[in-house]
């Protein structure tokens, strides 16, 4: 008698043949399986306003402000927001400067009684995903407005934190050595986990659709997009809240980015200190922030009369697999993804003239990322990238969702910000523009914004134009 596993063996169904590996993509380029763009369209449902993802409400906080417009004014005028940390004493720090939030304002958008309580990581979620609420026309205030009508199960939120409620978690570790165990806060535990940014929101919306952590250090923001458009794209949703939050300038956070030897040290001139792709990058500045989008299907939007900002047309994310805290110098698990990307929206490579790039003014990874871009653009010297960061710092998990928004504020306006320091560019850069010094006029046709976080997380998504 035969055995069971025998009997398997003998009921397996052939494996299919294997396609060429040099066959031909719909681009023309090399790919191990044709037509991408062809299968890319049934993925991301091209064509189906069902299964089409746009843009159609925004939300930040930084340290421009809370307000969309004035915070990508302040970019485009290549104002820093960097400077001399206030939030507590640095100066026996080696490190003192940052990308700090000064003068928070809820905007009656939080309780006094949560206000209190609310490590400041939740407070930027809140104000920011309420804010990208009501940017969307879906304000809980307005009590004739789209809000009232959404069906809340199929609304998710998606928003996530790379390392959660810093000063909660900083404050319980201080008064369980200074006063006793009996005097530490019931709160510590919820405010501290890295999913109560979304957790808090959907409680405080009613939103009973997706709803989870996702923390992938710098790139959060991005895995987040991606999640969320595909709950879209798989009919798990109409409607995605969706970003990333972060608050870590604290002194244990400041002091262990320090002890990693991650930071710039330029004390005396901190708006200097981001400096992408310059020869004299000595390091990232810390940053902090939300940034929040409202991510619908087109279906949805439409029947709605909603306001479309732009189009989501696809992302990707994966992993370096080589180091916890390097890319791969040559940039080949960043190129993968940029061309993952590409191929889940079914674009076409010329079409890309724009990348908000996730240059932290490292030694290492700014031209790693330059070395994956060129191995995906054939055109890439006639392409602009500019790097946020070189203004506001980097807001580790909410980096790609304030870049998010300042990618998709290039797209509305024509107008790319500038990249500040560019004194002396390294070779590698080439005749890529970096947008140097001033704001630049460029009709975006599509853009794309890169994050990587520590673990070799690789995340890109692409943004277009919306058209009919």
């Amino acid at each position: 008698m035969a055995s069971p596993a025998a009997k398997m063996r003998a009921h397996r169904v052939p494996a299919p043949p294997r396609r060429p590996a040099s066959a031909p993509s719909c681009s023309g380029r090399p790919s191990r399986q044709p037509c991408v763009q062809a299968r890319a369209a049934a993925v991301n449902g091209a064509g189906d306003p069902k299964k089409r993802v746009v843009v159609t409400g925004m939300g930040v906080v930084s340290c421009h402000g809370n307000d969309v417009d004035k915070y990508y004014d302040a970019l485009l005028e290549g104002r820093s927001g960097i400077a001399e940390i206030t939030r507590f004493d640095a100066s026996e720090f080696p490190v003192r400067f940052a990308g700090q939030i000064k003068d928070f304002d809820a905007e009656e958008l939080i309780s006094k009684k949560d206000l209190r309580r609310y490590d400041d990581c939740w407070k930027y979620s809140t104000v920011a995903g309420k804010k990208a609420l009501r940017d969307a026309g879906l304000d809980s205030g307005d009590e004739d407005g789209d809000f009232h009508r959404l069906d809340k199960g199929k609304v998710g939120v998606l928003i996530g934190s790379g390392m959660g409620g810093l000063s909660v978690f900083e404050s319980a570790v201080t008064t369980l050595n200074t006063r006793g165990l009996r005097r530490m806060s019931p709160f510590f535990i919820p405010f501290a986990i890295t999913n109560m940014g979304g957790a808090l929101l959907a409680i405080d919306q009613g939103f009973m659709g997706p709803n989870y952590s996702i923390s992938t250090a710098c790139a959060t923001a991005n895995y987040a997009f991606v999640a969320a458009a595909n709950h879209i794209r798989r009919g798990d949703a109409d409607v995605m809240v969706c970003g990333g939050t972060e608050a870590p300038v604290t002194q244990v956070s400041l002091g262990g980015f320090i002890a990693c030897r991650a930071l710039s040290s330029r004390n005396e001139e901190p708006e200097k200190a981001s400096r992408p792709w310059d020869a004299g990058r000595d390091g990232f500045v810390m940053g902090e922030g939300a940034g929040v989008l409202v991510l619908e299907s087109l279906e949805h939007a439409q029947a709605r009369g909603a306001k479309i900002i732009c189009e989501y047309l696809g992302g990707a994310t994966n992993c370096d697999a080589h180091h916890m805290t390097d890319p791969r110098p040559d940039g080949s698990g960043v190129s993968t993804c940029v061309q993952a990307a590409i191929d889940d929206g079914g674009v076409d490579l010329e079409r890309v003239n724009y990348i908000n790039a996730h240059a932290t003014s490292t030694v290492v990874g700014d031209v790693a990322e330059v070395a994956a871009l060129k191995k995906v653009f054939p055109h890439y010297d006639s392409m602009s990238m500019n790097a946020t960061k070189s203004m506001i710092g980097h807001c580790l998990g909410a980096a790609a969702g304030v870049e998010a928004v300042a990618t998709i504020k290039a797209i509305t306006t024509g107008w790319l910000h500038p990249t500040l320091n560019q004194d002396e560019l390294v070779d590698e850069v080439g005749a890529i523009d970096t947008v140097p010094g001033q704001k630049k006029q460029l009709e975006v046709t599509a853009a794309i914004s890169n994050s990587f976080g520590f673990g070799g997380h690789n995340s890109a998504v692409i943004f277009a134009p919306f058209r009919e």
